[in-house]
């Protein structure tokens, strides 16, 4: 996992996430693992504890309110 982008607002910390899984239609399969890359916005409070997290469809560097 990549921290990609990190924003604070107030006391509220806004993080994207950038994670390579293996992709689970050929797991499901059984075919040979190829790795799918995912981003995940995950809010975190002021003590750093998540407070939320959500998988994104996709992620522009240029979107700033896409988390």
């Amino acid at each position: 996992m990549t921290v990609i982008k990190v924003e604070k607002v107030q006391e509220i910390w806004k993080t994207v996430a950038e994670v390579y899984e293996d992709d689970s239609f050929l797991k499901s399969m059984n075919l040979p693992p190829k790795k799918v890359r995912l981003f995940y916005s995950v809010v975190l409070d002021a003590e750093l504890e998540i407070i939320s997290f959500t998988r994104l469809t996709s992620y522009d560097d240029s979107e700033s309110d896409n988390n």
